[in-house]
């Protein structure tokens, strides 16, 4: 079977049907009315090179491009525009950082601007007029780009991943709906093992996957890596009982994911292996667009469903989502058109028919797209609407940045939960290797 994995979507004609709005005379005749009224006017003659991470989804890349093609009409700006994959993204910014030269802009993931605090243009100006037109600033984003009072980026939009599950599994296995808290999710995914319909979450390197649930665990018994301080907490009662919850939940899981990548879940959901899992809109999307040529996907689609992450013992919704910030670089020449530029593409007459071709990829930030058409016009996408609103920055109560970028790289959640669960070290034992990673990072 194709590889789907979860930043991968196959091309569909339903779906690209989806940008033709974006492509017409409104989109151009909307920017030249907003460049001669917005508060930021790029200068004369500007050109601005522009960094992004790698385009997955056909018809987000199309809306986009229209985008910056309409904001070039507009303001006659010159608009050099790349991509690299996830991995390079922060090398190339870093390299770009210390020289000075390269990239005017970048698109990246988590706290990026975190990590050149003296190096960015500072967005307070952006930020405080897209949130007074917009309703505001979803929390996680917020803190994420923030370093103090100033805002080091404006976060462009969040990737969501949430529950998929197959209805007729959680119907069969006595569950009317999506669990709402641990015991309840615990207890659902024995039931699915005893029906021999498991779920699997990955327990190996997936940088996206197995970080994002693992933490979920994490913080949804109180446990974090560090404090609001950034003093070293791992070794804490709440996280024992959450490694405890874990391994008991693991043993319900489809053999294997000990040694599962981002994509393994994919693989195993679209094969008819798995019956739920965490995951962007990937696997709807690709069962959906596989649907006309093939009964079985289209089966599968009318069969898979999407629910919120349960809530742990803390009472509050704990997530770890994907928040994807944009930055200026402060050695840019051209300083006003690069606010501009981010500015119009967070603008109401394109941004939510951006989301709409994203279909439902990518997540707003500010409050008043929360109702936009994409969350709408399938049931089965709503609950990614939500992913700004409910998580947490990568650092959990702790500080976004460097430091809280390499424990994720690094996988040291990740790797704590996977020694116990597989049995490889006892809990006192995974924590202690945790605690020893983390004050190397954290000097303390």
């Amino acid at each position: 079977m194709k590889d789907f994995t979860r930043r991968a979507f196959v091309k569909g004609g339903t779906a690209l049907a989806a940008t033709s709005a974006l492509t017409g005379p409104a989109l151009f005749d909307f920017a030249k009315a907003w460049a001669a009224d917005a508060p930021f006017k790029a200068e004369p003659g500007a050109k601005l090179t522009l960094m992004r991470w790698k385009r997955f989804v056909p018809t987000e890349d199309e809306a986009f491009n229209a985008t910056v093609a309409a904001f070039k009409a507009a303001t006659g700006t010159e608009m050099n525009v790349f991509s690299e994959s996830f991995e390079d993204v922060q090398p190339k910014a870093s390299v770009a950082a210390n020289t000075g030269s390269g990239l005017d802009l970048v698109w990246g993931l988590h706290a990026l601007p975190q990590l050149f605090p003296t190096k960015v243009l500072k967005m307070n100006d952006v930020a405080d007029y897209l949130g007074k037109k917009y309703g505001g600033w979803a929390d996680a984003p917020e803190k994420t780009v923030k370093h103090g009072n100033d805002w080091l980026g404006i976060p462009i939009a969040t990737d969501g991943g949430y529950m998929t599950y197959r209805k007729s599994a959680l119907d069969k296995a006595g569950f009317k709906e999506f669990p709402k808290d641990f015991p309840g999710f615990l207890e659902m995914c024995k039931a699915l093992k005893k029906n021999n319909t498991p779920a699997g979450f990955a327990l190996g390197h997936a940088s996206g996957d197995a970080n994002s649930w693992l933490h979920w665990i994490l913080w949804g018994h109180g446990a974090y890596t560090v404090d609001q301080h950034d003093k070293v907490i791992i070794n804490s009662p709440e996280t024992f009982k959450a490694l405890d919850y874990c391994k008991e939940l693991s043993q319900s899981f489809i053999p294997g994911t000990a040694s599962w990548n981002d994509s393994s879940n994919n693989k195993a959901f679209l094969a008819g292996d798995l019956y739920c899992t965490a995951n962007g809109i990937s696997i709807y999307i690709a069962e959906k667009d596989a649907a006309a040529k093939d009964p079985k996907m289209k089966a599968l689609a009318d069969d898979t469903y999407h629910a919120l992450w349960p809530v742990g013992p803390v009472g509050k919704p704990t997530e770890q989502q994907l928040i994807m910030p944009m930055l200026a670089f402060n050695f840019t020449k051209y300083p006003n058109a690069a606010k501009a530029f981010i500015a119009f593409l967070m603008e109401k007459d394109q941004y939510g028919k951006w989301l709409e071709a994203s279909r439902g990829y990518l997540c707003q930030t500010l409050n008043a797209y929360d109702d936009a058409p994409i969350w709408k016009e399938d049931p089965k996408n709503w609950v990614f609407s939500q992913a700004s609103k409910r998580s947490l920055p990568i650092s959990g109560i702790g500080t976004p940045g460097a430091k809280a970028e390499e424990v994720i790289a690094n996988f040291i959640v990740v790797d704590m939960f996977a020694n116990y669960c597989t049995g490889s070290k006892d809990a006192k034992a995974a924590v202690a290797e945790a605690e020893r990673q983390l004050k190397r990072i954290y000097r303390t």
